[in-house]
């Protein structure tokens, strides 16, 4: 994905099997290697790359081994230095080294020399240990992937793909396809720790990855330092990505607004992007134009593949991230109405992911938690879904491969409690499209006394550095360089 869409919950499945009944506790493993460092990444940053070696299945140490890629960024203040902060991507399928030298620069501008920033890319992405369900290229399209009903309303094709998903991964996955779980991201973490010789680690962590090192706090809180979650959703072990993009659909209707004030601000009219003169007119403009790409797709630039209904859809959720992508979709809205233009469609969806992107997407939700629900239940929930937030037209709670996934759960799901450490600081936007300002008040209930919660007054996914704004930048600068919080939640 790009890297706005990896920090998202893109939710899939696929079928794999897994030994009966859950897996038993990994037992200990020898030392990590030191990391051997070689120079990588953007000219100036001084970014560093490196292998981590870890066991496959951490059940059996010393089996098979496989390599996790990492990066860092060193303190050049050797007097300032105070330690590690790990830097933690969204997800699954998001990539730390990526998200590193984009976010480096201005880490470095935040945090002087107080830390070295390492990054890692989790089991499945970017030059870390692969997995490949083998899925055709048709069901590796992001419109696809994410299960949006038919124009009428019918799962009946959902239904189909997402069998044919799982099978494929159970015949294809393996056991590297098994691997891909939030568990394991948690063991390769603390071994990524020990490998750089720290006693304990800071982390700042989007999306998905708030839930990767909210585990982590949960399981190593003597290994933690200072913590930051940045746009959690809710943890509840019963549903946990199943649950992550249900939200979703009061996520996308608490951001709209802020898209539908910027495409009617006259501003707007200079580059031919203005597409009401009243924000509470867009709405209905974006939804009917998707009604009639329902019912009439438009060819696009890409040979074969038209703009839908769906995919217009797929793309405002896209957009709706960042307000810096308010642009793109506004130019393929214009484009759409226009009979004699050949819209444009954005990149992510002009064509299918790579294997191993899609299957890491659908391997760790699948292989977390059982997902609940049968075809008659989905059909329900899309139908009434469909009725209360016509914007995501009952994509959120329709069915996907882990209806089908074979052998249930690899390890039992974990309850986030309030045990341990009071070190951790959240930041959550109040209209975060991905992760709604509702779902993150579940994490910091999950967490009592351990954590803060700043809540921005911005929309978007991502605030620390992101979409956020002055006063929250601060609040979480301030946190990681001096260990101060507020006394209690605060907005910004």
């Amino acid at each position: 994905m790009t890297s706005y869409l990896r920090n998202t919950v893109l939710l899939g499945l696929g079928s794999v099997v897994v030994a009966a009944g859950l897996a038993a506790a990994p037992a200990a493993s020898a030392a990590p290697a030191p990391l051997g460092w070689a120079a990588c990444g953007p000219a100036g940053l001084g970014q560093e790359c490196a292998k981590l070696t870890v066991p496959l299945d951490y059940a059996d140490p010393g089996g098979r081994q496989v390599e996790l890629a990492v990066s860092r960024i060193r303190s050049t203040d050797p007097a300032a230095r105070r330690g590690t902060l790990l830097v933690l991507p969204g997800g699954p399928g998001g990539s730390g080294v990526q998200r590193l030298s984009q976010k480096g620069a201005a880490l470095v501008k935040e945090l002087g020399g107080a830390y070295d920033l390492v990054a890692f890319d989790p089991r499945g992405v970017g030059d870390s240990m692969k997995a490949d369900c083998g899925l055709a290229d048709g069901d590796r399209h992001l419109v696809n992937l994410r299960a949006w009903p038919a124009a009428d309303g019918s799962i009946d094709e959902n239904v189909e793909r997402s069998r044919r998903v799982a099978e494929a991964c159970a015949r294809n996955g393996g056991a590297e396809l098994r691997g891909l779980t939030t568990a394991n991201q948690v063991r390769d973490m603390d071994r990524l720790r020990a490998a750089l010789g720290e006693d304990k680690v800071s982390a700042w962590a989007n999306s998905y990855g708030t839930y990767v090192t909210a585990r982590y706090a949960q399981k190593y809180p003597h290994r933690t330092d200072r913590v930051v979650l940045d746009s959690s959703a809710d943890p509840n072990p019963r549903s946990v990505a199943q649950g992550w993009l249900r939200d979703m659909a009061r996520g996308v209707d608490d951001r709209f607004p802020d898209f539908a004030a910027w495409a009617a601000h006259p501003d707007r009219a200079k580059a031919g992007l203005r597409l009401a003169e009243r924000p509470e007119d867009v709405r209905p403009l974006v939804l009917d134009l998707a009604a009639r790409l329902d019912r009439a797709p438009r060819p696009s630039n890409t040979p074969g593949v038209p703009l839908t209904g769906n995919l217009l859809r797929q793309a405002l959720q896209n957009a709706l991230v960042s307000d810096t992508a308010f642009e793109g979709f506004a130019r393929l809205v214009q484009e759409a109405r226009t009979p004699t233009a050949t819209p444009v469609l954005p990149a992510m969806l002009a064509g299918p992911m790579s294997g191993p992107d899609t299957t890491v997407i659908v391997g760790v939700v699948c292989n977390d938690v059982k997902w609940r629900g049968s075809v008659r239940d989905h059909e329900r929930a899309v139908a009434a879904d469909r009725a209360a937030h016509p914007l995501t037209a009952g994509m959120p709670v329709n069915m996907t491969p882990c209806a089908f996934w074979k052998g249930g759960p690899v390890e039992k799901p974990v309850r986030l409690t309030d045990d341990g450490p009071s070190n951790i600081l959240m930041i959550q936007g109040l209209r975060d499209p991905n992760t709604p300002h509702a779902s993150g008040l579940k994490m910091r209930a999950a967490l009592g006394d351990r954590a803060r919660l700043v809540s921005v007054d911005r929309g978007g996914h991502g605030m620390y550095l992101g979409n956020g704004n002055a006063c929250g930048d601060r609040a979480v600068t301030r946190f990681l360089l001096t260990g101060e919080r507020p006394a209690t939640d605060v907005g910004c």
